[in-house]
């Protein structure tokens, strides 16, 4: 779908290579500029997943001619992504100014976990501490238990990486229109925020409260994570009247006066004592079973690898398993355009090639850099 479209990278954490994987995964040309001498994360593979489907070239941004390649390899995109804190690119010569006044189109996707100017933007900070002060960790888990997320989704990923995806996107259909590009200021404490906007809208007809528990989605019986004989989880979440009369018929309850009244808030403590009673007497998968096919809005947690041999799966394809590698495909899917599984590249592997093709267009062209 971006056949034509070129980003660079600046190798950086987390949210930013997700989303130009994201941006690779959609069909555009990615050039990830990294690091000579290893990752600057510690533990990552020497073929990350976070670089499927992109080339990379290897630079030292603080020699003076690999600056000078990063600065022409800039001027022949389409968009850029970097996510070092405010004031690194500029002093590396390589700001949306400086890249800009080169390459007027630019779409210049900045990501940040405080943002480009706020009181934080020169501290350091990682997917919990963004996501807590934005007010998105809030409803997060039982009212009684400290609240967490699965790491990276909330912020990184959600607040993160799709609102730079986003903003480049819109950035690079105005650009398209208008011949100027502009700078997309991604901050994950901006995104995480924006997303509660779902919840924030339930606030409006009183059935968001600040107390966690006592909300719409975060306290009923019938909105949790429940605990089973093998240890294992289900989720139960049936929050129309006709679901949650399917699951009181399931589990045997539809007859039984304490269930009768769903969203009674001073029943929802008692009804989510039995209920965790109930599901304890059986396995996971027990439990999952028995609600296989229906509306009662029941599912089993599972880990990604038992993800992948769910019937689910082979259905949809979404886990496989890459170069060895367990990972997801890419989403959303498009119905003219099918995706093939494109391969991580070492470090540096398309140096040779990247910097041929920059020769070539500065003979083609003498007046370029």
């Amino acid at each position: 779908m971006l056949d034509g479209i070129r980003v660079i990278e600046i190798e950086g954490l987390g949210p930013a290579p997700f989303a130009a994987m994201l941006l690779a995964d959609l069909g555009a040309d990615v050039i990830t500029i990294h690091r000579k001498g290893g990752s600057i994360t510690p533990g990552m593979p020497e073929r990350s997943i976070l670089d499927r489907g992109k080339r990379s070239i290897a630079l030292d941004l603080k020699d003076d001619a690999d600056l000078d390649t990063a600065k022409r390899l800039i001027d022949t995109a389409d968009a850029l992504i970097e996510g070092f804190r405010p004031g690194v690119m500029e002093r590396l010569g390589l700001g949306p100014e400086h890249c800009l006044k080169r390459n007027p189109k630019l779409v210049y996707g900045r990501m940040t976990g405080w943002g480009q100017d706020s009181p934080l933007s020169q501290n350091a900070g990682h997917d919990l501490n963004y996501i807590a002060l934005s007010g998105a960790l809030w409803y997060a888990s039982a009212p009684e238990t400290p609240p967490q997320t699965p790491a990276t989704l909330v912020g990184d990923i959600g607040g993160g990486a799709m609102y730079l995806v986003t903003g480049l996107l819109a950035g690079l259909i105005n650009a398209e229109k208008t011949g100027q590009g502009t700078i997309v200021d991604a901050a994950i404490y901006d995104g995480s925020a924006h997303m509660l906007n779902l919840l924030m809208s339930m606030r409006q007809t009183g059935n968001l409260s600040e107390a966690r528990g006592q909300s719409l989605l975060d306290g009923p019986h019938w909105s949790r994570t429940y605990i089973c004989l093998d240890g294992g989880f289900i989720t139960v979440q049936c929050l129309e009247p006709k679901f949650y009369a399917q699951f009181l018929q399931i589990m045997g309850l539809s007859d039984d006066d304490a269930f009768q009244q769903q969203f009674d808030r001073s029943l929802w403590p008692d009804q989510s004592r039995r209920l965790a009673a109930l599901f304890l007497t059986r396995s996971r998968d027990h439990w999952a079973e028995l609600f296989r096919g229906t509306d009662a809005c029941v599912a089993p947690v599972l880990s990604p690898e038992q993800a992948q041999a769910h019937d689910m799966n082979a259905a949809r394809l979404t886990w496989r398993d890459i170069d060895g590698t367990l990972q997801a495909a890419p989403a959303p899917r498009f119905a003219n355009t099918a995706w093939h599984p494109k391969s991580s590249p070492i470090r540096g592997e398309h140096t040779k090639e990247i910097l041929a093709s920059l020769a070539n267009l500065t003979q083609s062209d003498p007046s370029s850099g």
